[in-house]
């Protein structure tokens, strides 16, 4: 890894910290995202991502990504791109970590089916869902609910994809106590985080789909970046076995979209000329992103894989089993709170209500791949002891 730049002016500085919404001494040995990272590390929910599914389940193979693995390639290329950029690699590692901590089971699936059965209560949102968690459902600290990061974090978690004009309600509620400048953009380390996260996203699909079996070689030719990368780790790595071109191929497409957006990101810093991480919150668009060239191919990528993998008629059976167990257990919980364990039960309230179904949207989309099935079974089949 190269060296680390000096720190850029529109870079996030701890002297410039807004601090935490419940003051705490600071840590003489780590700085406030140093200490953020390792809370959201140390955390129940970043464990349960090790068993939340990208998008084969966890049963159905130990070769594909999870929720925890793709957490950590975000990290690496998010801290690649903002150490290249002058950026805080603390902050940006934080964010890249804790942005899917709201997810629940089963990937897109369960996000689904949460967000039909959640319509009538305001909605499901992963991304709201991960503040939702270090801020309230993370029970660790004896003064204060959720993991009281700082607010540079809790700003990147919050609007990492852009301004929220139309906060989902809990977003909402917790401006109102904690204001978060949702109508602008976050810094410039969450802009990085966010688009670690597309380039993590595309790159170890391809893997996995390639892996699968849902694509051969001559399938990727066609496609942009990836087409190139192939052939030229076709050139460079004569009569090697398909395992190994593979590899090849995708540490080749992570390199190319990593160069692009530090490329294009110094070009749009170079014309705004900021002066502060303030500066980069009050730009009239992102600051960190691809090319156009570049944003295209990922379009082209992206379609590529809903047609040959998110639409597979293997991933379709999965997805059409996940979506009915995470639809049938909130309309049995829902309907019945007296279902629920005592300590969720006690927040749930009465059957049918607002708050109940809040109640469940949270017991559900903490739930691991494993604990919804088995959830499902406890509540459906007479066979299996509650």
């Amino acid at each position: 890894m190269s060296p680390p730049r000096d720190p850029a002016p529109w870079a996030v500085r701890k002297e410039s910290s807004r601090g935490r919404l419940h003051p705490e001494p600071e840590s003489a040995t780590r700085t406030p995202w140093q200490r953020d990272r390792d809370r959201i590390i140390h955390s129940s929910a970043f464990r349960k991502l090790q068993y939340k599914t990208q998008v084969f389940v966890n049963h159905e193979g130990d070769f594909y990504r999870t929720r925890l693995t793709h957490s950590i390639e975000v990290a690496q290329i998010a801290r690649s791109i903002a150490r290249q950029l002058g950026l805080d690699e603390d902050l940006t590692e934080a964010l890249a970590l804790a942005h899917d901590l709201g997810h629940p089971p089963f990937g897109h699936a369960g996000e689904d089916a949460l967000a039909a059965a959640m319509k009538p209560f305001g909605g499901f949102d992963h991304n709201a869902q991960s503040l939702r968690v270090v801020t309230l459902m993370e029970s660790r600290y004896a003064a204060f609910d959720g993991l009281n990061l700082t607010w540079e974090t809790l700003e990147g978690l919050a609007k990492h994809n852009g301004p929220l004009h139309h906060p989902s309600p809990y977003v909402a509620e917790y401006d109102a106590v904690h204001p978060l400048e949702l109508d602008g953009y976050a810094s410039a380390e969450a802009q990085v985080a966010a688009l670690a996260d597309d380039i993590a996203y595309h790159a170890h699909d391809l893997d996995d789909g390639w892996r699968a079996g849902f694509f051969a070689l001559a399938d990727l030719q066609h496609l942009p970046v990836v087409g190139p990368a192939l052939a030229e780790a076709e050139r460079a790595s004569l009569d090697v076995p398909p395992p190994r071109l593979r590899h090849e191929t995708i540490r080749r497409v992570i390199h190319r979209m990593i160069t692009d957006v530090v490329g294009e990101t110094s070009r749009r810093v170079a014309v705004l000329d900021p002066a502060s991480a303030d500066d980069i919150r009050r730009a009239s668009a992102p600051v960190v992103a691809f090319t156009a060239p570049m944003a295209e191919a990922n379009r082209v990528i992206k379609e590529f894989l809903f047609a040959r993998m998110y639409r597979h008629w293997r991933v379709n059976r999965m997805t059409a089993k996940a979506r009915r167990v995470v639809a049938e257990v909130f309309a049995l919980l829902h309907g019945h709170t007296g279902l629920l364990p005592d300590d969720w039960r006690a927040r749930a309230g009465e059957s049918g209500t607002a708050r109940a179904a809040a109640t469940v949207c949270d017991y559900l989309a903490g739930m691991t791949d494993r604990y919804a099935r088995d959830e499902h079974l406890r509540l459906t089949d007479l066979s299996v002891s509650g």
